[in-house]
């Protein structure tokens, strides 16, 4: 594999091969439940032990997407594409059944039969409208792939739930509410995903209502492109409601470097299919921005949380000293976490595919040099990633968002990479 000659057939063979050899055997192997439904996703972060036997309704969209792309992927073989598609399956049947309440809300987790959990005792069930979106997401990609109008219809209910209470301001977004007072620029960036995966899935089935669905992904797009990006080309994390952007809070100040560069992408991609050749240019400047401010000099990788001129989070949390958020951005700022460098991977390298400019590819090989050395698990009877690491790159079990070992944006990249490649 050589980046430096541009040999992209070579870069492609490569991440196949890690797909094959040590990504997908570990959730073959390990996650699925045959019994009764659904996939297990509770382990440890180095994998060695499933720990639960709990399933959180986000991971199980979210495998399910991964599973319905798999299925219409050509370097596999046709008996691959099938199984695949069985595996999707098995997780859009489960959520099917078991996923919604009584009041068309997900359940944020379930016990490993389906049946709604509380997190805690007296807590909701339905806690973060983050859990509806991932299954709008994978169960939009199982409906598109496998032209399943039953399935789209259900997700069309869902994704109404979701809008209405978005636009109500009454979503609950667990386990990090949004602070009063402000808007979080990732619930525009959700929200553009799932509406522009919606709408693909629409779109494929000749369903009247693509229009609709489609104005608002184009909505979601431009909240963050014209109110989150500030003039010097960084995203804030939060803003105030009025679309202000000052320097004086913890809240106002900090940036989430993964959070951006995944943004980006689903911009660009929404402004390529539409033709928005300024929104993308804009996009693919902000990535650039973004990974110089986030990117750790001293150890490599890229920060958790930053402040918008780089290092350390900064800013008054004078009366959110308590808020769950800011102990986070303060506490865990310096940890190097797995989905924020494989979305680095794919966004760079697509930024260099439509800029043709190289500081792209150079930012790319910075990139995969350092998570190539530092995720892959170095025990590949286990495989995957040590997703969880801190700033020099040392292992660590710890939780972020979810107890869960999740290979979603891993394997989502390593096959927009692989897709990519083809292009390239």
């Amino acid at each position: 594999m050589s980046i430096d000659n541009r040999d992209f057939k070579s870069l492609k063979s490569f991440y196949v091969d890690h797909l094959k050899t040590e990504l997908l055997p570990f959730w073959i192997e390990r996650s699925i439940d045959h019994e009764y439904g659904g996939y297990f996703t509770c382990f440890d972060n180095i994998g060695e032990e499933l720990f639960s036997y709990d399933k959180y309704t986000w991971s199980q969209g979210r495998m399910v997407w991964i599973f319905s792309k798999l299925s219409t992927m050509e370097d596999f073989s046709q008996q691959e594409r099938i199984e695949f598609l069985k595996l999707a399956e098995l997780g859009t049947s489960f959520l099917m059944k078991h996923c919604l309440l009584p009041n068309g809300n997900c359940t944020f987790l379930m016990e490993r039969d389906g049946s709604p959990k509380r997190q805690k005792p007296g807590m909701d069930y339905d806690t973060s409208f983050y859990a509806d979106c991932f299954v709008v997401l994978g169960l939009s990609k199982y409906a598109q792939v496998n032209r399943d109008r039953e399935v789209l219809e259900f997700v069309k209910e869902l994704y109404d739930s979701i809008k209405k209470r978005i636009d109500s301001g009454t979503f609950k977004s667990d386990p990090y509410p949004v602070p009063e007072g402000y808007k979080s620029h990732g619930i525009y960036m959700i929200m553009l995903n799932t509406t522009h995966e919606l709408a693909t899935a629409l779109k494929t089935l000749g369903d009247n209502s693509y229009s609709e669905i489609d104005s608002y992904a184009e909505d979601y797009m431009r909240e963050i492109t014209d109110n989150f990006v500030a003039d010097d080309g960084i995203i804030h994390e939060m803003i105030r409601k009025d679309n202000n952007k000052t320097d004086d809070m913890l809240y106002d100040r900090y940036i989430n470097p993964g959070h951006t560069v995944e943004s980006m992408w689903f911009v660009i991609h929404y402004a390529m299919e539409k033709g928005y050749e300024d929104i993308v240019e804009k996009a693919i400047k902000v990535v650039e921005t973004t990974f110089n401010v986030g990117w750790d000099r001293k150890y490599g990788g890229l920060f958790l949380f930053s402040d918008r001129e780089g290092g350390r989070p900064k800013g008054s949390i004078a009366g959110i000293e308590d808020d769950a958020m800011a102990q986070k951005i303060l506490n865990d700022w310096s940890n190097k976490l797995w989905w924020p460098h494989s979305e680095v991977l794919y966004t760079t390298l697509l930024c260099y595919s439509l800029s043709e400019n190289d500081k792209f590819l150079e930012l790319y090989k910075k990139a995969h040099d350092y998570v190539f050395a530092t995720f892959p698990n170095p025990d590949k009877g286990i495989g995957e990633w040590i997703q969880i690491r801190n700033r020099r790159g040392e292992p660590e079990q710890k939780v972020v968002a979810l107890p869960v070992k999740d290979p979603f944006h891993i394997i989502r990249n390593v096959v927009l990479i692989i897709d990519l490649l083809d292009e390239m």
